[in-house]
């Protein structure tokens, strides 16, 4: 086991291994589509223009982009655009835009004189100052879509792999439970598909950490939860849920088998017939409990 649990029984877990290859698709498509119709345009504008020139000025641009958009999408899970962290991240995203920019005009140009060069003709700038100016209008209006689509492509995940929230939290009565104790949540309010249900926190199987959410798995479906794995592993029993990787937590009560692998790593076999992987750094921690 390389740090993955297995459990084909949700639509999650079927669309995982295709999840990479879909979303850079997804932005090829795209990218192409939008550099075809931009060079037949700009063909059509210059009327006695060979289209291989405006061509090589799309291809440069688009392709550039592209090459920015993971490091946009790591830049917004840094500083992320919510309701509650809008004030304080929109200006770094504002300063984000001219970076963005600068980086395209840069990148662009060298991979325009190159094409240029490499059928002994030159390519000529003009002057930085207009066309960084005329290229952060533009850059400005691809920064902000590249953000919304990833948005709307979240909001498309949890709507279809449903989003949980404490439901609630039992204040501590006097003289009674620790604090700690007292707000551990008991169940959970799940919203998937306009749909809305409860789920006990000791029905959860295993959790795992997913970027800013856990994913919760209760009885071979898939739910998130915005929070990190520690912080939310701190509200539930220590004496039945425990880590057993950097990414992954348990439930012992649903522990089927220990399968111990030649690396010192061991395989946790779950009673939902589900496969978590357990690092040695844990191993130990587990067979104390």
């Amino acid at each position: 086991m390389s740090g993955n649990a297995t459990h084909w029984n949700s639509w999650p877990e079927r669309y995982r291994p295709y999840r990479r290859p879909a979303e850079i698709g997804f932005w090829v498509a795209v990218l192409t589509i939008h550099m075809l119709f931009n060079s037949i345009t700009t063909w059509i504008d210059l009327r006695h223009a060979p289209f291989v020139q405006p061509l090589v000025w799309e291809l440069s641009s688009n392709l550039t982009v592209g090459l920015l958009i993971p490091a946009l999408v790591a830049f917004e899970r840094r500083f992320p655009l919510r309701w509650d962290t809008l004030r304080r991240n929109l200006p770094w995203h504002l300063a984000g835009t001219l970076v963005f920019c600068a980086v395209h005009v840069l990148v662009m140009m060298a991979l325009r004189k190159a094409a240029y060069a490499s059928v002994g003709a030159s390519y000529t700038v003009g002057n930085w100052a207009k066309v960084f100016a005329y290229e952060y209008l533009k850059d400005v209006r691809s920064y902000a879509l590249i953000l919304c689509a990833v948005f709307s492509y979240r909001l498309l995940l949890l709507r279809l792999q449903g989003e949980a929230r404490v439901l609630d939290a039992p204040d501590a009565a006097a003289g009674s439970a620790p604090a700690a104790e007292a707000a551990r949540p008991e169940r959970f309010l799940v919203r998937k598909l306009r749909k809305e249900f409860l789920i006990a926190a000791s029905d959860i199987e295993w959790l795992q950490a997913q970027g800013n959410y856990v994913g919760i798995h209760v009885n071979g479906h898939d739910y998130l939860l915005r929070s990190t794995l520690a912080d939310f592993l701190g509200q539930l029993d220590p004496a039945r849920f425990v880590q057993v990787h950097r990414s992954f937590a348990v439930n012992l009560d649903r522990v089927a088998e220990i399968e111990p692998l030649d690396s010192g790593d061991a395989r946790l076999r779950m009673k939902d017939g589900s496969q978590v992987a357990c690092s040695r750094r844990y191993r130990d921690a587990l067979g104390s409990r």
